[in-house]
């Protein structure tokens, strides 16, 4: 966001319900879920619009809504196909339209499980097809998996990607893991992907905003996603890994995202590609503890397959008058 100093400390963001739209914004429902949580103060907040058809061919109009939203995204289903299950899907973030994101369609797929019930649905994106697999076994919120284009991960650049990215979070090469090499992976978008040496490190957040924004709009990036490995393959549970994870998005005028599906599918790539599963692999990936909205997100790797499954729950956020 042009202009904006980031705070000294990631704010989570609003919970709050948008305000009256304006005469010059279409009036749509909006719904409110937090994705990849069992709970409302959890997980990363999205609008879900179930009915887009009276801002399908407005941009602007919908870029509009997000920012009053507020949401790092806010999904908006434009063409549907309800007999197939099948869905046109757009999401904006408070500044523009954004490609994919993870969250958003974790949140969408629970709505309308909640409204139709359980079972398989598509979504087409401008990353391309998505098919989410929904599930509600009534013990806790409907949980929905999502199954990512295929996935790819390549090194980073040290001089272009690496050094720049660096100098903007206050990092240096000495505070990342060198058993897990910089890349920049892709899902439905491109991350870069930057292991910490410490849990300390990823836990001291505060980034130069403006600096990290122009280095993102450079190469193309949705997020950066911080990791930290907690487990290995073997240590953790079920054999998988454990990951602690943190992205900031001022790309689309947001300090940090809470949990973010989009570079969890990205991920997968990166583990695969890097040759760090060897059989199918579930891995752990918590997000938002450092911001107060901790989240939970399930990523299932096969080695012989490109695309991610990233699994997670999701639950309404109650409005306020």
């Amino acid at each position: 966001m042009d202009g904006m100093t980031a705070p000294t400390e990631p704010t989570a963001p609003a919970t709050t319900a948008p305000t009256t739209p304006t005469a010059s914004t279409p009036d749509v429902d909006v719904l409110h879920y937090s994705a990849f949580t069992a709970r409302p103060d959890g997980g990363n907040p999205a609008g879900v619009v179930l009915d887009a058809a009276a801002v399908a061919d407005d941009d602007a109009a919908m870029t509009a809504i997000a920012a009053r939203v507020g949401y790092s995204e806010t999904a908006f289903i434009t063409e549907r196909d309800e007999a197939a299950r099948r869905y046109r899907l757009r999401y904006f973030s408070p500044l523009a339209e954004v490609a994919f994101c993870g969250h958003a369609t974790i949140a969408t797929a629970v709505a309308l499980t909640e409204r139709d019930g359980p079972g398989e649905l598509v979504f087409d994106t401008a990353s391309g097809e998505i098919r989410v697999e929904t599930t509600a076994d009534g013990d806790g919120p409907p949980r929905a998996t999502l199954t990512s284009v295929p996935a790819r991960s390549r090194p980073a650049d040290p001089g272009t990607e690496l050094g720049p990215t660096l100098a903007a979070l206050g990092w240096s090469t000495d505070d990342l893991d060198p058993a897990l090499p910089p890349h920049v992976a892709f899902a439905g978008n491109d991350h870069l992907v930057l292991a910490a040496a410490t849990r300390e490190r990823l836990a001291d957040l505060a980034y130069d905003f403006d600096a990290l924004d122009a280095v993102m709009r450079r190469h193309g990036w949705t997020t950066v996603h911080l990791v930290w490995r907690e487990t290995a393959e073997g240590e953790g549970p079920a054999d998988g890994f454990v990951f602690h994870a943190r992205d900031p998005f001022p790309v689309g005028g947001v300090v940090e995202d809470p949990a973010t599906g989009a570079a969890a599918a990205a991920f997968g790539g990166y583990l695969r590609v890097l040759g760090l599963v060897g059989r199918r692999t579930r891995v752990r990936i918590r997000q938002g503890e450092d911001m107060g909205r901790p989240s939970d997100l399930l990523l299932d790797v096969t080695p012989d397959d490109p695309r991610s499954r990233v699994s997670g729950q999701a639950v309404p956020i109650p409005r306020t008058a």
